[in-house]
């Protein structure tokens, strides 16, 4: 038998290069007399842009070119969040142009940009730009920024009011009546900023013989990437040539096409020579989109045992300074999902998202949904707390039974699987809970602060049915898929030829898999919303088996035999019940003349629904507030896993992230809206010596959605962990009266709470 792939742990064949340094990133990539664009940024969060000045930055040494706001806009236009009104009840759209003109909106915007032989000489250049300023009055919080005369970025809306919905199910007023116990709560899921490896960075050539250019990103979606620079230019976009190179980190924040991405390619067409732009650390936290900030005002209603009786949310969201991509959408997802895991139909979901004078949200990993489960999970907890009950027992009496799937929410989700409570036990009885309580109540005794925190979630993923996973066979036997789901660190090249060389039963290494490249992918989507696997996975899984029908019949013309009595059976075509009679991969691949190709467009059949539940134990240090991981399980189900190795790299990921989220990270501002952690000095990232060995599991519920029952993993950790380790610090706090804290936990407000405590 042939060796089986998929369900393996196979180590990632891209690493060598990676570790070794062999793969470009975009700003490897070498261009012969190339120039350098430097961005000249807003230094105000809100200001009448009163002077801009560019004469002395054009007499600099070694400047070709200075461009301004006049200059481009009017070429590119205005830029709009791609999400339809009808998406929501209220809508005052607001886009954005590539270089601000007379109003900037938040600190980092770009005002002009200078192009030069080098960058020093690009960095003087746009030192020397003069813009004088007015300034006006700033406010960056959403809550504060919907308050009646509070500073307009739109005036002419009269409000700052960006989007708005209300869906209600059941009669909500009469279910809190009549409620044994009501907990409310309000929460903050703070603003965050992603972070990645690599900076933002772009670089253009422009052929003007071929009326071709083409463009190196660190993009997510090079096809939309592309499309989106071929219609603002007014190119066709079979004219532009769109490479992503090695992508360090994307986090969904490269999901969108910024104004850099166009102003590289539009100058490099207009000065006819290369141009490149990399964003410095400061530059990317300021200017690439940001994540998370919403607050939720959340009441239950419950029964004396706990029941949830309805559920009443308002969520507040952030959109910073204007429409900004899909970041509109990511409020009106967390209302989606806010009844999380649990049999929640009498609900009144309100969403309100404000401008502010801070850069856009856009999606950051898990987008919308890690907030939804921080709002359930801490009401949840709360609700425990209000009755004297074990977090785990409201948990299993509020579960969607798993007998009652596929379940529809009364936000109108459609879930497709699931075993919450199986989960949950699962994740219990791996951590050992009985005994975690034991020893939590007799550190207690001995006066120590120790605490632990469950979560269990529900996700939405698999975005879009679509993606290109087009599977040809060369006439040696080798196999290349070519697939619109660009890797920025999943493993594509290892998953995919998994489930390809299985299926055609050759070698993994006789299997290439291509991404990143609009010229040899026909087409894209793109990678994000935890879609890979369900998407670019499947999708080649079809086609690789239409390429195996296809080989079928051509062996059976080399045997002389008819199609349905040959099999392909260890590696090699064979007439049934002939064992001897057989030709191999190669001489079937040579015989098609290039026939064995499958270029299907798949199609999906609707989202995922992956689940699990979390266990954190900490420990708060009295004197200095500083938290303690202790333990930290987790237990995942995203259905069938291809590869339980990349799987684990995902979840570790994804844990680094949410807990340092939990207890660390935050973007803050100062009254006159100036981004005050804009450095890796100011802004708090875990690190390793911050972070337990993690135990991690998985349970396999299949989704009926997928070909193999596969769902989605890249996100499920980020989910899980914020609320795991932030009811773990307000359990470890409960002895002292405190029921709430708002993230990051951090030192500093924990022992302010512990000396409140002590009064």
């Amino acid at each position: 038998m042939p060796v089986q792939h998929v369900g393996r742990p196979l180590k990632r064949v891209e690493d060598p290069k990676l570790i070794t340094g062999s793969d470009p990133y975009v700003n490897d990539v070498r261009l012969a007399n190339a120039l350098t664009m430097a961005v000249v940024r807003s230094s105000h969060a809100h200001a009448e842009i009163t002077r801009l000045d560019t004469a002395a930055a054009a007499r600099v040494p070694g400047v070709v070119a200075v461009v301004t706001g006049k200059d481009v806009n009017a070429e590119i236009g205005v830029i709009h969040c791609p999400l339809p009104d009808q998406a929501f009840d209220i809508v005052n759209r607001e886009g954005h142009v590539i270089l601000a003109e007379g109003r900037v909106r938040h600190v980092g915007e770009p005002v002009a940009v200078v192009v030069a032989e080098t960058a020093a000489a690009a960095a003087d250049g746009a030192r020397a730009v003069i813009v004088d300023y007015t300034p006006l009055p700033a406010v960056v919080e959403a809550e504060a920024a919907l308050r009646k005369g509070s500073p307009l970025l739109y005036p002419r809306h009269g409000t700052n009011l960006a989007i708005g919905l209300k869906r209600e199910q059941g009669n909500v007023d009469a279910a809190f009546k009549s409620a044994a116990e009501v907990v409310e709560l309000t929460m903050v899921s703070q603003r965050v900023i992603p972070f990645a490896m690599e900076p933002r960075a772009c670089s253009a050539v422009w052929d003007a013989r071929a009326g071709k250019l083409t463009v190196w990103g660190d993009t997510q979606v090079p096809h939309r990437m592309r499309d989106e620079i071929a219609e603002r230019l007014k190119i066709e976009p079979a004219k532009v040539h769109l490479l992503t190179a090695r992508v360090g980190g994307g986090f969904g924040a490269k999901v969108p096409v910024y104004p850099e991405d166009f102003l590289v390619p539009m100058l490099a067409r207009r000065l006819g020579r290369p141009v490149r732009w990399a964003a410095t650390r400061q530059e990317d936290v300021q200017a690439t989109g940001h994540g998370r900030d919403m607050t939720c005002h959340l009441r239950l209603a419950s029964d004396a045992h706990g029941r949830i009786l309805a559920l009443d949310a308002r969520i507040v969201g952030n959109v910073g300074y204007c429409m900004y991509h899909v970041g509109p959408l990511l409020p009106a997802l967390c209302g989606q999902m806010i009844t999380g895991c649990y049999d929640i139909q009498t609900a009144r979901v309100e969403v309100v998202a404000a401008y502010t004078n801070t850069m856009g949200t856009v999606p950051y990993r898990g987008a919308g949904r890690p907030e939804a489960t921080y709002f359930i999970e801490r009401g949840m907890n709360a609700l425990a707390a209000r009755l004297g009950l074990d977090p785990t027992e409201v948990r299993k009496r509020n579960f969607i039974a798993a007998d009652r799937f596929p379940y529809t929410t009364m936000m109108g989700n459609v879930y497709d699987s699931g075993d919450y409570s199986g989960t949950l036990d699962h994740a219990l009885t791996k951590a050992g809970y009985a005994t975690l309580r034991r020893e939590r109540d007799e550190a207690r005794k001995a006066g120590r602060l120790v605490g632990i925190g469950l979560a269990s979630y529900v996700e939405i993923c698999g975005f879009e049915d679509d993606e290109v996973s087009d599977v040809v066979v060369s006439d040696d036997g080798r196999v290349t898929v070519l697939t619109g789901s660009a890797s920025h660190g999943q493993g594509h090249e290892t998953s995919y030829a998994q489930l390809v060389a299985d299926e055609l039963q050759v070698p993994i290494e006789m299997v290439t898999v291509v991404h990143g490249d609009t010229e040899r992918v026909r087409n894209g989507v793109g990678t994000f919303g935890s879609r890979s696997m369900a998407r670019g996975g499947m999708h080649a899984l079809g086609n690789a088996r239409q390429v195996k029908d296809k080989a079928i019949a051509v062996a059976a013309t080399l045997l002389e035999a008819a199609a349905a009595d040959v099999v392909l059976d260890d590696g090699r075509f064979k007439v049934r019940g002939v064992p001897d009679r057989g030709v191999t991969w190669k001489q079937v691949a040579a015989a098609s003349k290039g026939a064995l190709v499958a270029r299907q467009d798949l199609k999906g059949a609707g989202t995922l629904f992956p689940f699990g539940s979390h266990v954190a134990v900490v420990e708060v240090d009295r004197d200095t507030g500083h938290v303690r991981i202790v333990k930290y399980v987790s237990v995942d189900d995203s259905g069938f896993l291809v590869n339980p190795l990349l799987a684990q790299g995902q979840v570790h990921g994804g844990l680094a992230q949410g807990i340092g989220q939990a207890l660390w990270e935050g973007a803050a501002f100062d009254e006159g809206g100036q981004l005050i952690t804009s450095t890796l000095m100011d802004y708090a990232l875990p690190k390793s010596e911050d972070l337990p060995s993690f135990e991690n599991d998985h349970t396999r519920t299949l989704s009926p959605r997928t070909t193999l029952g596969v769902k989605g993993i890249g996100e499920s950790a980020t989910i899980g962990s914020t609320p795991a380790i932030a009811n773990a610090v307000v359990d470890a706090l409960a002895p002292l009266g405190v029921g709430h804290l708002d993230l990051p936990l951090a030192p500093g407000k924990i022992w302010d709470a512990i000396r409140r405590a002590r009064k």
